[in-house]
């Protein structure tokens, strides 16, 4: 398909970096396979993470097509955007319609994007994650790759005001090694396994600060529990 949206996008987030000093760091990019499709499965922790999958990503020269909630293609200036970039409305009222597309996205070679918490993690460790990842790879038979993104909940996250120009904050992006989907909970179980430790590695490399609202509680943090979490989920907040 024509990317003519894509490079420049890619190009402004990358200056971006530059003006703010990221320390990004990126391991496991050469999992993403420079030709073929793939779902690449991540944790979801900042509003911004389909920026830095997908920069994960592009290292291997390959352009990620996000599952993204049909609400951000409505908005006048994200959604243009989103449309040219290719990305994958998903309209929980009618999500037969986005899984088709994902589906045929994979039978044409692309690469899919898919956060399978379906939300932003308030606690900060992996939730329990929907099914459409795994039941997408098996279906179009393409491997599932798992990531791990840490540090980017400080820029933009659920529930906190954002702070898009937070300089020098260091970003982890952990790619791991693809694998094969298979049917039923014990490809959900794999995948969530294979995200988990990513994470844990990601943290425990990482400069968490004790006592910061950014870390979570069983690292010395302050985030909610998952427990809790949930009961803002619930409550809307």
């Amino acid at each position: 398909m024509s990317d003519r949206v894509y490079p420049p996008v890619i190009a402004a987030a990358k200056t971006m970096f530059k003006v703010l000093d990221l320390r990004i760091t990126v391991e496991g990019a050469h999992h993403v396979p420079r030709t073929g499709a793939a779902v690449l499965a991540s944790n979801h922790v900042s509003y911004l993470d389909f920026i830095f999958a997908g920069y994960g990503a592009q290292l291997s020269g390959r352009l990620t097509r996000f599952m993204a909630k049909h609400e951000i293609f409505a908005n006048k200036i994200a959604g243009p955007l989103m449309r040219g970039m290719h990305h994958i409305p998903v309209d929980r009222s009618a999500g037969q319609a986005s899984y088709q597309q994902a589906l045929s996205a994979l039978r044409t070679g692309e690469v899919v994007g898919i956060f399978p918490e379906a939300t932003i993690s308030r606690s900060f460790t992996v939730k329990d994650i929907k099914s459409g990842a795994n039941r997408l790879a098996h279906e179009a038979g393409v491997p599932i790759i798992p990531v791990a993104l840490w540090g980017t909940q400080r820029l933009w996250t659920k529930g906190r005001p954002k702070n898009l120009t937070q300089r020098h904050v260091p970003v982890t992006i952990l790619i791991g090694e693809p694998f094969e989907a298979s049917p039923g909970d014990s490809g959900d179980e794999v995948l969530h396994k294979r995200m988990r430790e990513l994470l844990d590695t990601a943290q425990a490399n990482y400069p968490n600060e004790p006592g910061a609202w950014w870390v979570p509680k069983h690292l010395g943090g302050t985030a909610p529990t998952p427990e809790e979490a949930a009961a803002l989920d619930a409550r809307g907040r």
